[in-house]
């Protein structure tokens, strides 16, 4: 399925621009649960406009999953956005003070309420290598 996709939060602020994607049906992840489920039995040239609650989208914020820690633990050249893998999860260092660092393991849209807007511009069957793989290929 070949997509237009454009995401605001709930009260409207743009939080991504109009963007054009493949995408694969039927649980490979690259969406939102909620959302593939609005698009099941969608055709070419028709619209969706959805609001997925955080528990539907990315979660609920999670403040355990944010950690001080000395800077120095991570070495030169540490900076603001930069992501660390930590005991088998994703963080972003999202301050730097006084010789220390914020890591925040939560998604970066954890927390809030998303409204989609999608167009499906195509749909086809995924190919048997697209399938094996689990992601729509170009």
């Amino acid at each position: 399925m070949r997509l237009r996709i454009e995401m605001h939060d709930a009260q409207g602020v743009q939080l991504s621009a109009p963007a054009e994607m493949n995408y694969l049906h039927g649980g490979y992840g690259h969406l939102p649960g909620a959302l593939e489920r609005v698009l099941e039995g969608k055709g070419a040239g028709e619209s969706v406009l959805v609001q997925l609650e955080p528990a539907q989208a990315f979660g609920e914020y999670d403040a355990s999953l944010v950690r001080v820690e000395p800077a120095s633990r991570y070495g030169e050249g540490v900076a603001l956005g930069m992501e660390v893998e930590e005991d088998a999860r994703l963080y972003t260092i999202t301050d730097i003070a006084a010789g220390r660092v914020v890591l925040d393991g939560n998604h970066p849209l954890a927390g809030m309420a998303l409204r989609f807007s999608c167009v499906i511009l195509s749909v086809r069957s995924g190919t048997e290598e697209e399938l094996r793989r689990g992601v729509s290929l170009p």
